[in-house]
């Protein structure tokens, strides 16, 4: 006799996935918002590298994603979702603590400097730059978790992309309230100038303890396995994740679209600020906010494929980039965060079609492609101090607009299926 499996609920796990998108949108904003006030603050002394050094802030959180990828991927498979999601808050806690202790070291042995040649540093902005790892480090073993959760749970009236789209526009909701947060709650709306290390004390080990009672609650709910996602223990998976084309050319597609993503999401404000532009800070909250904008809307789009819905977007981004270039006018650049909104959920769901067993593996494999959100920004902070302005770095991001164009045409076609 035939028995029918019970139906799984997945509406509160899905909720839960949402929220947490929410967080990590949030963290990852603050910090490359970060990277305007600590060059001040932390960088007076390294000459005219100042762009590459505040750089080095976005660089060292997204450097952390090659590297947590895999580690978010093994520990999927050992401990299932919901103890990897468990380990992802230890390691967020982490980190907001290092940001905490960056301050209190700067403050306590103000004199406590590197030099490297004629420019020197605090040594607090090394515990800076490891607490940006480590917290870019729980971000990607969250998404790990919470990409394969969006794209395979079931929620009656959505499909796999819809999904995805509610989840990033909570990452959306966060970003846009990260740069007010780091401005206003941060450094009390002060300029540049006055703006001083010891005032991230309190707001980090506030996060940090909000961050614990967040754990407190996910040990608490109950989030049932998704079937056929991931490798059954002791099971080995026959074929490289890297023999499905269509993952692997997505991780180039997701490397130049996070790339191109935090290009403009923590660059914005610096290009203003080149322009002497007053409230840098609504540029960025502007492009954030684009994004919640084009999330909300790509919610509802349940007929329109993701590849369709790619090579739209990308077109749309690369000519506003283009006329902001020509134009020399960062309020156009602002405007891309409409069409960014909704390419992570394309890339994401077309290179993991047809996956199966390998959807896991295949999560954390994709997210060692978002270290182009440390790579690409450091080329550009390069870029614009080589060529005295930020300007005409932003051809960068039409290049990685044109990459992600060619992958929805091309290379998201399925040549090998695990189902």
């Amino acid at each position: 006799m035939r028995t029918e499996k019970p139906q799984v609920n997945y509406l509160i796990p899905f909720l839960t996935m949402v929220f947490l998108f929410l967080v990590v949108g949030f963290l990852t904003t603050a910090n490359t918002q970060f990277q305007g006030p600590l060059k001040e603050a932390f960088l007076s002394d390294v000459g005219s590298l100042k762009n590459t050094f505040a750089t080095l802030i976005t660089f060292s959180w997204f450097l952390a994603y090659p590297i947590f990828g895999a580690v978010g991927a093994k520990w999927v498979d050992k401990s299932g979702y919901k103890g990897t999601l468990l380990k992802g808050v230890c390691v967020m806690i982490f980190g907001l603590l290092l940001f905490f202790a960056s301050s209190w070291i700067t403050v306590r042995w103000p004199e406590m400097k590197l030099a490297l040649g004629s420019a020197s540093f605090h040594w607090g902005f090394i515990v800076f730059l490891l607490g940006s790892f480590f917290v870019g480090g729980s971000a990607t073993v969250l998404q790990v978790v919470i990409n394969p959760y969006l794209s395979a749970c079931s929620v009656k009236g959505t499909q796999s992309v819809q999904r995805l789209a509610i989840g990033g526009t909570a990452n959306s909701v966060g970003t846009t309230l990260a740069p007010y947060f780091v401005t206003g709650v941060v450094f009390g709306g002060l300029s540049m100038e006055q703006v001083s290390v010891n005032q991230i004390q309190v707001p980090f080990l506030c996060l940090a303890a909000v961050m614990l009672v967040v754990l407190l609650i996910l040990s608490r709910i109950a989030m049932p396995d998704i079937e056929g996602t991931r490798a059954e223990e002791g099971e080995k998976l026959e074929d490289s994740v890297w023999s499905f084309s269509h993952l692997t050319l997505g991780v180039v597609a997701i490397f130049f679209y996070v790339g191109v993503e935090v290009c403009i999401g923590a660059n914005i404000n610096m290009f203003a600020i080149d322009k002497g532009l007053a409230s840098p800070a609504l540029l960025a909250t502007l492009y954030w906010g684009g994004m919640l904008v084009g999330r909300t809307v790509g919610s509802s789009l349940n007929k329109i494929s993701p590849k369709t819905q790619l090579i739209f977007t990308t077109v749309g981004a690369a000519l506003l980039t283009l006329v902001a270039i020509i134009l020399d006018n960062p309020w156009i650049l602002a405007a891309v965060g409409l069409f960014h909104s909704i390419m992570w959920g394309c890339i994401f769901t077309l290179s993991v079609q047809k996956l199966g067993k390998y959807t896991s593996a295949a999560s954390g494999v994709f997210m060692i492609g978002v270290v182009g959100g440390a790579i690409l920004p450091i080329c550009q902070g390069y870029l614009a101090d080589v060529l005295g302005g930020w300007r005409m770095s932003f051809f960068l991001v039409i290049i990685g607009e044109v990459v992600m164009l060619l992958y929805a045409l091309f290379g998201s076609k399925v040549r090998k299926s695990a189902e």
